[in-house]
């Protein structure tokens, strides 16, 4: 039928590539790292483990070194296609060859053993080594540009073979803070226009079309909005629901928190 929908099957899945803007096809040929939460479908035989559990650890030890993301991530092993997405973000696959990129931590969906991660010295991201392909979502179209530059923190998915970046604040930014009047707290305003992160050096910047961060959410978590009978929603203390999530602080210290991935 003319007009009619695409469907796929085993055969007519892209290999490693965009099924369309928001969905990834992976060939698995042994294993790949994959953030829970984020596999929507698969075929074959696939067997996903737990990172820190059964006879992985070998595997795990020489490729993943972030222990406070660890239950954030699972190794997914076998033969078959698996498809990622990520609540209907633009999902992009990139390659790394003998270089290092710092990410966003929850932009990061899946890696390949060849590329090790490591948790970055600035919170809320993560550093992989290596050589491999790995795929990450953002908030719309991701591009790259060169240092020198000052980049919007809530703009920035990330950075590749270039120094990581210092805080710039401009001089109403800072009389804010010494003076401590504004807004009653002594933080400052937090618009990428009073606050950036300077990048310098050789390298790449990577930034999506937005100044809108994609929602954090419960790791694997069932949004309290989900229908009926669906285990955990809604449920408190549940993954996903309100008493799930990462507490956050009033006002703009909140804001600040968030912006930083504290």
């Amino acid at each position: 039928m003319a007009g009619g929908p695409v469907i796929h099957d085993p055969h007519t899945l892209p290999v490693d590539d965009n099924v369309n803007p928001y969905a990834f096809s992976v060939e698995l040929k042994g294993q790949w790292f994959l953030q829970k939460g984020k596999m929507i479908a698969y075929y074959g035989q696939i067997d996903f483990h737990g990172i820190g559990h059964g006879r992985l650890d070998r595997l795990v030890a020489t490729n993943f070194h972030s222990p406070l993301h660890a239950a954030d991530w699972v190794v997914a092993e076998g033969q078959g296609k698996l498809l990622l997405a990520d609540r209907a973000y633009d999902v992009n696959s990139f390659d790394l060859e003998d270089g290092n990129l710092t990410i966003r931590s929850g932009n990061l969906l899946a890696f390949q053993p060849g590329l090790a991660l490591k948790q970055s010295i600035i919170p809320g991201f993560l550093t992989l080594i290596g050589t491999g392909k790995f795929v990450a979502a953002s908030n719309g179209a991701v591009h790259f540009v060169e240092p020198p530059i000052r980049v919007d923190p809530q703009a920035l998915v990330g950075w590749a073979d270039c120094p990581s970046p210092c805080h710039h604040y401009d001089h109403g930014y800072m009389r804010g803070v010494l003076g401590g009047l504004r807004a009653l707290t002594g933080i400052g305003g937090t618009s990428g226009e009073e606050h950036q992160f300077e990048f310098v050096g050789a390298g790449q910047v990577l930034l999506q079309s937005t100044e809108v961060l994609m929602p954090e959410t419960a790791t694997g978590g069932v949004p309290a909005s989900a229908g009926p009978g669906v285990p955990g929603a809604g449920v408190p203390g549940a993954p996903g629901g309100q008493q799930g999530q990462v507490p956050r602080l009033p006002g703009q210290l909140g804001d600040l928190q968030r912006r930083f991935g504290l």
